[in-house]
């Protein structure tokens, strides 16, 4: 997939490209080094405040952007957390109440220490921006309810009563920022405001309107400098590149080898592979790359790849408002026809795997989620006479060697993707080109960037679109990508509803129900249940997904990083879990050591 945020000005490009093949004043660094990498979750925008509530912000997650702790990605238990500025925290059974104990060396950039107060105003700028364990919706599960300082270096977080066992995640993922900076930005009685607005009735309606809006407010807010708790602070940015210095005060600080970090800005993939080829990047997140660039790539001294889990699944996924999508012997029939392996061997394969199967968790993680069970699974293999015995069952016809509807009509597949997400559209084009060898007349249309394409595909505008699927670990987020509200199922006020098709953004347009069965129901219930029902519940989902193929599981995606050894060493090893963490988290553990060759 393509890892880019934004597509940058065209005036930025040239500046960009010169600035990194300098060295600046002010680059040069002790015997750490400079660590130099890109970031794979948005470009450079030297305009941009530094903010982490910014999506462009200046701030980058790991090296001065911190967490209150950094997820392990286990693959079936997302409660498992690596310290940040939380050193430890205990939770109740029911996680109906977090309590947080934070590093009691931890100082800010400017020498003041990290409290509790900061946690709280921290705290209370997530609610501006809505989601997660922090949302003004009444009722929402998995909300808090109370935010209690227990001393200087302690808060409770209290759960409010519509559990979700997600709570810990989403506290031990809150962004924490300085008190003495962003506290003016919560209005005198925010916090009054933010209990009435926990309500029910106007005033709660009211409260809430104030509470959000205060969201671009927060997101525009541009400190003066960058005040940080983590391992490095921001020296400068430009359009090239930003330059972080060592923060002397960060709590762990023997661990931190590198001077500086330097991350450099990027306009497109080809700029990101020139970098890898030449041997300037130290680290740097996977990006599509074709065969003939991995190659050189692969070939520049010290260059290296790291693969893990990364639970993501490229898939097709099917609008069934839309005739003859609506009936699961098509959906089959196409399934029999893709060969999946020839899709990720042309479009992913450095970062894909062929899906074993349609179970809508990815394959890594299924084995552990369904052990034996996923043995009684349908693979699909390809297999032309049972797509043809499906397509019959569906009452298609075959015409002059081509298949068309059941009155007669020519069946046109559309598939659509973004055009920026290059192995996509290379999947489209792979799985366009078998379905024309087998009669079925097929085509890719794209849309110019991945917005407009999302927009496009929540209004129902495409038959079938390509969409991401089985992130984990959470098993509920797992299968709220297939029995979510794309499919109609929304959680509002504390309350499971199902939109019909076409309304508040169910574009996949399945049934409500299948064979007795509810799937957005079992998902919800995935938030509260115990360890041993949410396998049982993961279970019949999964048989679910492939007896009715929703979506068609092409290819699971491989965490793949590039390294490069020549200036630093200690990186995680292949299939580890850190691997999904940002370079500045593996510094953190202590990992990353200076190259004394």
């Amino acid at each position: 997939m393509k890892r880019l945020a934004a597509i940058a000005a065209l005036a930025a490009v040239a500046t960009a490209t010169a600035a990194c093949g300098t060295t600046e004043t002010g680059d040069s660094a002790g015997s750490g080094g400079i660590y130099t990498t890109i970031d794979g979750a948005k470009q450079i925008d030297a305009t941009a405040p530094i903010n982490p509530f910014n999506p462009q912000g200046s701030t980058f997650v790991g090296y001065d952007a911190m967490s209150l702790a950094w997820p392990k990605n286990d693959l079936m238990d997302p409660n498992q957390f690596y310290p940040g500025l939380a050193a430890s925290w205990t939770a109740t059974p029911d996680q109906g109440e977090v309590v947080i104990h934070l590093q009691p060396d931890a100082r800010w950039s400017d020498g003041k220490p990290v409290t509790s107060e900061d946690i709280r105003v921290s705290i209370g700028l997530a609610y501006t921006q809505g989601g997660s364990a922090y949302t003004v919706n009444a009722g929402a599960a998995g909300a808090a309810a109370d935010i209690q300082i227990v001393d200087a270096k302690t808060v409770k977080i209290v759960q409010g009563a519509n559990r979700s066992n997600a709570f810990l995640r989403n506290v031990l993922s809150t962004v924490v920022v300085p008190a003495q900076v962003y506290g003016p930005l919560l209005p005198a009685g925010f916090w009054t405001t933010l209990t009435a607005a926990r309500g029910t009735g106007p005033a709660a309606e009211k409260a809430k309107t104030e509470i959000t809006g205060l969201s671009q407010k927060v997101i525009a807010f541009a400190p003066r400098e960058d005040v940080s708790a983590g391992p490095f602070v921001l020296e400068r940015v430009n359009p090239g590149a930003a330059l972080l210095k060592r923060n002397p005060y960060f709590y762990d600080a023997a661990k931190i080898v590198p001077d500086k970090v330097k991350v450099l800005n990027y306009t497109g993939n080809e700029q990101i592979w020139n970098y890898l080829v030449s041997g300037k990047l130290d680290s740097a997140p996977f990006t599509a790359v074709p065969a003939a660039v991995m190659t050189r790539i692969k070939e520049t001294p010290g260059n290296d790849i790291r693969k893990g889990y990364s639970p993501v699944a490229a898939s097709l996924a099917f609008n069934q408002a839309r005739k003859p999508y609506d009936n699961v012997h098509v959906r089959r029939a196409l399934a029999y026809l893709i060969d999946r392996n020839q899709v990720t061997k042309i479009a992913s394969p450095e970062a894909g795997t062929p899906s074993v199967t349609t179970t809508g968790i990815h394959g890594s993680a299924a084995k552990a989620w369904l052990g034996d069970q996923i043995g009684a699974l349908d693979q699909y293999k390809v297999d032309a006479a049972k797509a043809d015995k499906e397509l019959r069952a569906a009452g298609m016809v075959k015409k002059g060697g081509t298949w068309a509807m059941p009155d007669g009509k020519p069946w046109k597949v559309q598939l659509n993707v973004p055009a920026s997400f290059s192995d996509w559209v290379a999947a489209a084009k792979s799985i366009t080109s078998q379905l024309n060898d087998h009669g079925i007349e097929a085509s890719v249309v794209t849309s110019a960037d991945y917005i407009l394409y999302l927009d496009e595909l929540s209004s129902g505008k495409f038959d079938i679109g390509f969409w991401l699927m089985a992130l984990g670990p959470s098993p509920y987020n797992i299968y709220q990508r297939v029995y979510g509200s794309a499919n109609g199922w929304s959680l509002l006020a504390g309350r499971l509803r199902h939109s019909p098709p076409g309304k508040n953004g169910n574009w996949m347009a399945g049934p409500e129900t299948i064979g007795g069965v509810n799937p957005g129901e079992l998902t919800n219930q995935l938030n509260l249940a115990s360890p041993e029902e949410q396998k049982r519940i993961v279970g019949t989902l999964a048989r679910l997904t492939n007896e009715q193929l929703p979506v068609i599981q092409i290819y699971d995606y491989v965490n793949t990083q590039f390294v490069n050894t020549t200036r630093y060493t200690g990186w995680p090893e292949a299939g580890s879990e850190a691997l999904r963490l940002p370079a500045g988290v593996w510094m953190q553990l202590g990992m990353i050591r200076k190259n004394s060759v």
